[in-house]
């Protein structure tokens, strides 16, 4: 079994099984509204489709398809630094889990813009959701997450906002 931590503080993964275990981290991440995106013509994207098995105030658990992969992933937390593993899973298991997710779920297409030494995750929604287009990046730290200046086509902060976690807009749809 290969272990990859994504954090030095942390000695141990928290879980274990057959397939790749990522560990534990704080993640550390700005969400920010995107009223005109740039041209995406030509930027990698990814096909991304996730549903959440379980919801509650202190966290989330949810299963991600991004292509072959695979993942269940647990979060704790709010705001610009969360608690975060992540464990892959073979397609038999992610299979039985996914029905559990039915009416909490969403689609979108996850474009990756390099800025400086930074990648912007633009995620394009779709189904329900369409229209929507929300910027997230993940800093090193909480300092390097105050200091950055988004590009001038990023528009409103939305982070540590619940009506544009993914989990309430699986469940509740788009704010209006």
């Amino acid at each position: 079994m290969e272990f990859r931590y994504l954090s030095p503080h942390i000695p141990r993964a928290p879980l274990s099984g057959p397939l790749g275990v990522y560990g534990r981290a704080v993640e550390v991440e700005r969400k920010l509204l995107v009223p005109d995106p740039p041209d995406l013509d030509g930027i990698d994207a990814d096909e991304i489709e996730q549903g959440y098995l379980a919801i509650g105030a202190d966290g989330e658990v949810r299963l991600r398809r991004k292509g072959e992969k695979l993942m269940l992933t647990a979060k704790r937390g709010s705001g610009i630094s969360r608690d975060e593993a992540e464990i892959e899973l073979d397609r038999e298991s992610f299979e039985r889990l996914w029905p559990l997710t039915e009416g909490r779920r969403l689609r979108k297409r996850r474009h990756v813009i390099p800025h400086g030494n930074l990648t912007i995750e633009l995620d394009v929604y779709e189904g329900e959701l369409e229209g929507l287009v929300v910027a997230e990046v993940e800093f090193a730290s909480e300092d390097e997450a105050r200091a950055f200046e988004p590009p001038g086509w990023i528009g409103e902060e939305v982070t540590g906002d619940e009506r544009y976690l993914n989990e309430t807009l699986a469940t509740k749809g788009r704010p209006s």
